[in-house]
């Protein structure tokens, strides 16, 4: 296995494109998420087929912010919350594709990027083994002996990598929010209570 390399991905049609910058188990956390809101951002978008598995996780790798770098389409991006919470979602607008969770601005400074965009000849030996399953009770289905995480424990993996951030001053070369304000380049748009209904109903 070869960990800690840059890692391409792009988004289903090819308009956006990137890579992880020395992505590996030193330098972000590859889990599964299967949060409802996770599993509502892919059928919202009429990704599921692309990004959730069998039992409605999505592979994540969260790592430090300036390590994404986007190579073109960044005027292809567009970023939506799901409900109150500050998680912040980035899709492509030219075909649908989910990409990346953020925090509401820059502040807080991680981005996830959804595995299933990123090379599929590579992504597995760079990024290692999957290290937890957050939010299993929300899966579709069992999804037997696998190595459970809590969202406090990620959090707290997370910590040392933000505070380099915030005291380097790499949270101002995130791709995906302006460096003088901190603010997302994509104003987002906030799900309506009819829409998140709907989505819901699915």
């Amino acid at each position: 296995m070869t960990t800690g390399s840059d890692l391409r991905f792009s988004c289903s049609c090819g308009e956006v494109e990137g890579r992880l910058l020395n992505a590996g188990p030193r330098e972000g956390d590859h889990i599964v998420c299967h949060c409802s809101d996770c599993q509502g951002f892919a059928r919202y978008l009429g990704a599921a087929e692309r990004v959730l598995d069998g039992s409605g996780g999505t592979a994540l790798f969260q790592s430090r912010c300036a390590r994404m770098r986007l190579s073109k389409g960044r005027d292809r991006l567009a970023s939506l919350h799901l409900t109150d919470k500050p998680t912040l979602r980035w899709y492509a607008t030219c075909c649908r594709t989910p990409m990346f969770n953020t925090y509401a601005n820059g502040r807080i400074p991680y981005v996830t990027t959804l595995v299933a965009n990123c090379n599929a000849e590579r992504r597995d030996d760079v990024l290692g083994p999957v290290i937890g399953h957050l939010f299993t009770e929300d899966a579709g289905r069992d999804v037997g002996d696998v190595p459970r995480m809590s969202m406090a424990k990620l959090m707290r993996r997370f910590f040392r990598r933000m505070v380099r951030d915030m005291i380097s001053g790499d949270r101002r070369r995130s791709a995906l929010f302006d460096a003088a304000t901190l603010e997302p380049i994509a104003a987002p748009h906030r799900l309506t209570p009819d829409e998140r209904q709907a989505l819901a109903g699915d």
